[in-house]
């Protein structure tokens, strides 16, 4: 008896099949690649990052840049000592360094050069700086990720026509618009509601969620005056744009952000704190 026939496609067989229609343009080729996702030909996973590719090759810096005001920068007249716990909370790997203003950056300093504060070493912030790198707000993604991959640098400083900074930008930054939006345990499909319960006392909660909808399904009195959304709420709360993990109280409501990236707020895990109870009499 012959081997029964496998239902699989060899590799032969989906990189033949990918290769017999030659597409024509951005257009034809995207109903290709949705093609061959749905014949199994490509996971999710592998047309999600093509599709980011081809995005990344269309958008400006503009669009996913950090705000000028979102900024997080280094005064170089401060002391190490008042500028270190500052560097551990927010936690990032680069910092601009300015003297004086945000329009008069004069480098970069790479936290793990503060190690060598920590050694004992004689410290000078000046002679720790990386030069840093100017890019206009309108420079396609594409050339800037290859810039970035070229001149090893992970950290791009944006500017307007007039010459003043109005953003930064890094290459986790550009990274993002291509496996940015693969799933992971945290993400919600699109047809899905937006507030999920987990059986376990918690919601799992959409940003775009309506304030009036989540006040229905747990009860709370959230004003919406101001904001439409459970994210913007939690936005104001926060006074910046969370990271995952990072929690914000509000009310007796304790938000976790489950996923974020550097602009935005996608999904976050909602606890009612637990409700105290009197002191026993004596």
């Amino acid at each position: 008896m012959g081997q029964p026939e496998s239902n699989k496609p060899t590799l032969l067989e989906r990189l033949s099949t990918l290769l017999l229609r030659e597409p024509e343009d951005r257009e034809q080729l995207l109903t290709l690649l949705h093609s061959a996702y749905e014949r199994n030909l490509l996971d999710a996973d592998a047309l999600s990052m093509m599709e980011g590719v081809m995005q990344v090759a269309e958008q400006q810096v503009r669009e996913i840049m950090i705000p000028r005001a979102q900024m997080d920068v280094i005064d170089i007249s401060q002391p190490p000592q008042q500028f270190i716990p500052f560097v551990i909370e927010t936690a990032h790997s680069r910092f601009p360094v300015i003297d004086g203003n945000k329009d008069n950056i004069i480098g970069i300093l790479l936290a793990k050069d503060l190690l060598r504060y920590y050694a004992g070493e004689e410290f000078n912030v000046r002679d720790m700086l990386r030069p840093a790198v100017f890019v206009p707000e309108s420079k396609r993604l594409n050339v800037l990720l290859r810039d970035f991959r070229s001149n090893r640098n992970h950290i791009a400083l944006v500017v307007d026509e007039y010459g003043g900074v109005c953003g930064m930008v890094t290459i986790e930054d550009v990274l993002e618009q291509i496996v940015g939006d693969i799933e992971d345990e945290y993400d919600f499909d699109e047809d899905e509601d937006n507030l999920i319960p987990d059986g376990k006392g918690h919601w799992r909660v959409k940003a775009a969620t309506e304030i009036a909808d989540f006040n229905e399904a747990l009860g709370t009195s959230f004003s919406d005056e101001e904001y439409d959304t459970i994210g913007g709420l939690v936005l104001k709360a926060a006074g910046q744009l969370p990271k995952r993990g990072d929690r914000v109280v509000i009310g007796d409501i304790t938000f976790t952000v489950l996923r974020a990236d550097s602009r935005r707020l996608y999904s976050m895990l909602a606890e009612r704190a637990p409700v105290k109870q009197a002191p026993a009499a004596g």
